[in-house]
């Protein structure tokens, strides 16, 4: 896979764009006034929705992102508008219309389960003030190096057939991409679109064609992408991952984690499939990536977003990682362990030379492991080596090392540094767990003030790499 991290594609989104209010709670018994669960409410947060989820998927990828919508000149609007600019998005492109409200959902979460939504909104179509004010927004937009167009229809009448037709218009004239997440089953005005990315129900709907086997699927999206003028079709099979519909109809299979919330995936997707291509990806790679990308966010519960840690942590889990991918840089390593302290796992960390690696190494490391969920271990670099142990040392040069290291069942990830000490290395993990030798009992461990705890673990009796070195050269003598 192409290294997208560093990447930075500038899009512009354009659609209904909400507010998900979640109220965060447990349930333990059934109101006396009517026959419902009374939610004990611990917690409240806010986040983007509709449109603004793909704001936020886009963001967690690292893209540019400018936005584009009408919204009403109400407090919610002031609170999208500040939860905007906090993700450093651009609001040019944001028309406020004093007849209309900003939507707000209210989801109330209870024991990981949602009880009941509320929404508050306006879903008439804007009106041609609006329109004629927001196309004149984007086409200028589209003049400042604008790479892609994300449309988001959420259905609250923003997206009107002018309007998108409009920037559908203008952004081909300007060679630009655009990308639709479709909604409802008239889909002629997003004609001459680049793609569109309608789930198996949404696909069904909009061309009359009940989706139920490969058959059906071919007919439908050929359909789609004939009579709207597209480049490509694209269709959302859930678990079975998407089907492509260019000059053949191609489908790309995924596998997802265990499903808690299915809230956003269409945002995710279409998120994800505008910032590869718009990096450069090919699209069958973009849609492998975002199936990827949507199979992390079912996982979570509520709106959410996959950053390229976990894209790539999600890969690894379906591939089997190699053991050269789990020998990582201290840049990255600060990424992993911010992803696995999300996923609330027990981080144990331990550093050494293990230099002609034996049986004690091996004991150790297992005794290690066995205090928590993941062990990274810090491998002291040839210079470093050198530095605590003399020139001879070591026998075995750190990439050697770090590749023998990481094979181990025990052993997740690997990090050389190249300090005398792995204060600065420890200082990144944090970790739960802090391990070393048995004979640092009553010495001062270096980064012991950095750690949940320190466990101290007794080294197998007459295994040393100092004792195999000098065996060595007895026998040689």
């Amino acid at each position: 896979m192409k290294n997208y991290v560093d990447c930075r594609p500038k899009l512009l989104v354009l659609g209904d764009l909400m507010i998900d209010h979640y109220l965060w709670g447990k349930t333990e018994r059934i109101s006396p006034e009517a026959p419902v669960p009374v939610v004990d409410v611990q917690r409240e947060s806010e986040v983007l929705g509709g449109a603004g989820n793909v704001v936020n998927n886009l963001v967690a990828l690292g893209a540019e992102v400018e936005v584009a919508s009408v919204i009403g000149e109400d407090r919610d609007g002031e609170r999208l508008i500040g939860m905007l600019k906090d993700l450093g998005v651009g609001c040019d492109a944001l028309v406020h219309d004093p007849q209309r409200s900003t939507t707000r959902k209210s989801r109330v979460i209870a024991s990981h389960q949602q009880v009941l939504r509320f929404d508050s909104e306006t879903r008439m179509p804007i009106d041609a003030g609006s329109e004629a004010q927001l196309l004149e927004r984007i086409e200028s937009l589209l003049d400042r190096g604008i790479e892609t167009v994300l449309i988001s229809d959420y259905g609250k009448g923003v997206l009107t057939e002018t309007l998108t037709q409009g920037v559908i218009a203008r952004a081909r004239k300007r060679g630009i991409r655009v990308m639709v997440d479709p909604k409802g089953t008239d889909y002629s005005k997003y004609r001459g679109a680049t793609a569109i990315t309608p789930n198996r129900k949404e696909a069904s709907e909009a061309t009359g064609i009940e989706i139920r086997d490969e058959a059906t699927l071919r007919e439908a999206g050929f359909r789609l992408k004939e009579e709207l003028g597209l480049e490509r079709a694209i269709v959302t099979l859930s678990e079975e991952g998407m089907a492509i519909f260019g000059d053949t109809m191609r489908i790309i299979p995924t596998k997802a984690r265990e499903v808690y919330d299915v809230t956003g995936a269409g945002d995710t997707v279409i998120a994800t499939l505008g910032f590869v291509r718009a990096c450069g990806g090919d699209i069958d790679e973009a849609a492998r990536i975002a199936n990827a990308a949507a199979a992390v966010v079912v996982g979570k519960l509520g709106s959410a977003t996959a950053d390229w840690e976990e894209i790539a942590a999600f890969e690894e889990e379906l591939q089997g990682a190699g053991t050269a991918d789990r020998i990582v840089p201290p840049e990255r390593l600060g990424r992993i362990v911010e992803r696995l302290k999300k996923e609330g796992k027990k981080i144990v960390f331990t550093n050494g030379c293990f230099d002609i690696l034996h049986l004690g190494h091996v004991r150790y490391l297992e005794e290690a492991k066995s205090f928590g969920d993941v062990l990274i271990v810090g491998l002291n670099s040839d210079a470093s080596v050198r530095r605590l142990k003399g020139e001879s040392r070591p026998v075995n040069p750190e990439m050697d090392r770090a590749y023998l290291l990481a094979a181990l069942e025990a052993v997740d990830y690997v990090c050389i540094f190249g300090e005398d000490t792995p204060y600065t290395l420890i200082e990144k993990v944090r970790p739960d767990v802090l391990v070393k030798g048995g004979d640092y009992r009553g010495k001062e461990v270096v980064g012991s003030d950095l750690a949940g705890e320190v466990k101290l673990v007794d080294f197998v009796e007459g295994r040393s790499t100092s004792g195999i070195i000098e065996k060595i050269h007895t026998k040689g003598k």
